[in-house]
């Protein structure tokens, strides 16, 4: 196992009716700017539960954090946050608006071009504004980590960042808060945990046992739960709990402590999204069957363990068992109602020359836990997935 440092200061607060402990978490005397997404907090009843629990605190509201929260947008909201003097943030919605709270915390405070953050993935953040979250989209891990992403659309670009400044210092989940979730976004929800517990489990061994079977549990419950959700007539609590528990766990630096990390298939994903407005999971259900095909021999000793312990594929010569176990991950992406070829989105051969010229314009030229998906290999994985 390698050496890590692991802290997450986050408070959860879990479970049914929980809004109402914002009446404690949140200072007394703080003054809340409250963002949001578009209108369904609003008129699911969230928002105004949020503002009956912030009581006589003053506080204001901004709306319309994007999916794939904008530079611009945010900026937005940072003037207002200096403008009118507040002092603490709550994000209400997903891990977009949970990204942009992040970011609007940290370029509130910042000196200088704020986009300096970006260019810079976060190591010149030196303080932000305090922020809680309430939970109503689980997929991004987002309440309980210090990263985000944030896209500037006019330059096609998305990029992520990271800091101990933007820990939430809490964050409220209430699995029933996604029971007027559409069945798209419960899809991308499992996709996206999934993936995000995959660039951590599946690299190369490190003989960290529990950290693998911590994801291995993460994994085998999406894959339990994940059809359940899409099929149920009516929500069922259980499995909107573990959703939502799994989602912040597969992101949380637990599973990702001591253990090498890939994340070449977001990075590539960022660069879908950014260009042709693809849901963030569903490019990474795109790209990661491909990746997978791609890496198998780097990734021989994991894929092998993956596809027994998640998978039960134990019969054949090891070659024959990672293909199955990658046919595998490719199904259930499919089962959970989400295309995996880049054709389902209108999407051909001429779209990866610009793709992999984004990647390059990015820095992502050495992507992987060994440094070794080059451009030129990025190429082979989109042209795998068309």
């Amino acid at each position: 196992m390698n050496n890590f440092d692991f802290h997450n200061p986050t408070h959860i607060v879990f479970g049914k009716d929980r809004i109402a402990d914002l009446a404690t978490l949140v200072p007394a005397a703080a003054k809340v700017l409250i963002l949001v997404g578009g209108s369904s907090a609003e008129k699911t009843g969230t928002l105004a539960e949020v503002r009956q629990a912030l009581g006589s605190r003053a506080h204001a509201t901004f709306t319309g954090i994007e999916p794939n929260p904008s530079f611009d947008t945010a900026m937005q909201a940072v003037q207002q946050v200096r403008e009118a003097g507040f002092d603490f943030l709550l994000a209400v919605g997903g891990g977009s608006v949970i990204d942009a709270a992040k970011f609007i915390a940290a370029a509130a405070l910042f000196e200088g071009d704020a986009w300096d953050i970006l260019l810079k993935g976060g190591a010149n953040i030196r303080r932000a504004l305090p922020f809680g979250t309430v939970l109503t989209l689980p997929a991004t891990g987002s309440e309980m980590n210090k990263g985000g992403v944030i896209t500037r659309r006019d330059i096609g670009a998305k990029l992520p960042f990271r800091s101990l400044h933007v820990y939430p210092q809490f964050s409220v989940l209430d699995p029933t808060k996604t029971y007027t979730l559409p069945p798209q976004q419960l899809a991308n929800g499992v996709v996206d945990a999934f993936v995000h517990t995959v660039e951590q489990y599946l690299t190369y061994p490190v003989n960290a046992p529990l950290q693998d079977r911590f994801a291995e549990g993460i994994l085998q419950t999406l894959v339990d739960v994940g059809p359940r959700l899409l099929a149920a007539t009516e929500p069922v609590y259980e499995d909107r709990a573990n959703l939502v528990w799994a989602a912040t766990l597969a992101l949380n630096g637990l599973i990702g402590s001591g253990v090498p990390q890939d994340w070449s298939t977001h990075m590539i994903g960022h660069e879908l999204t950014a260009l042709h407005n693809i849901d963030h999971a569903r490019t990474l259900a795109i790209v990661l069957p491909a990746m997978l095909q791609e890496r198998r021999v780097q990734k021989h000793a994991k894929l092998l363990q993956y596809g027994d312990r998640v998978w039960g594929i134990r019969t054949g010569n090891d070659e024959e068992r990672i293909t199955a176990t990658i046919a595998a991950t490719r199904d259930f992406f499919e089962r959970m109602g989400i295309p995996t070829r880049l054709a389902a989105y209108g999407l051909g051969a001429e779209s990866i020359d610009v793709l992999i010229d984004q990647l390059t314009e990015h820095g992502m030229t050495r992507l992987s836990e060994h440094g070794d998906v080059t451009p030129e290999v990025s190429r082979r994985v989109l042209q795998a997935a068309l």
